[in-house]
């Protein structure tokens, strides 16, 4: 989605739906993660990437991961009971949330997929927005709960 207001107004209207408190920030781009949670005053932890994953019978679901750490594969298939799951392409990725690899956040998303979050993800945490150039700020567990998410450990420290 390329107009940044309809996207962040996609995601408001969906936490409102969920009566879930956000903020939503316009900021700078960033080189790297570091910088990225320096531009937002907080650790690299607290910066949630939302990854849409791709499974076999072409549907997907939301990983949600620390900054600091990638998506532990073994304990993800396990948790969701299949044997094998993948990151999509930019193109299906969009598709399956309406919203571009780097802004995708699973409020708003044009399918509700079901949510798989890091058991180390806790307090107020930033995610994409819908739209590149914003981060939305939001209590963890409030989100958590909003979104039904299954929590558990999904996570491994980056390589």
């Amino acid at each position: 989605m390329s107009d940044p207001d309809a996207a962040t107004a996609r995601v408001r209207s969906a936490a409102s739906n969920l009566g879930l408190d956000i903020e939503i920030r316009e900021r700078p781009e960033a080189g790297s993660l570091h910088e990225a949670a320096a531009l937002l005053g907080i650790e690299p932890r607290d910066i949630v990437k939302t990854l849409v994953v791709k499974r076999s019978d072409d549907s997907y679901l939301f990983a949600l991961i620390p900054g600091d750490r990638q998506i532990a594969w073994p304990k993800l298939r396990t948790l969701v009971g299949v044997n094998k799951l993948q990151l999509p392409d930019p193109e299906r990725a969009l598709g399956a949330t309406g919203y571009e690899r780097g802004t995708i956040v699973p409020l708003g998303s044009t399918t509700a997929w079901p949510v798989y979050a890091d058991e180390t993800i806790s307090g107020r945490v930033a995610l994409g927005a819908g739209a590149h150039g914003y981060s939305l700020f939001v209590d963890a567990q409030a989100l958590f709960e909003a979104l039904g998410a299954t929590v558990a450990d999904i996570s491994q420290p980056l390589a």
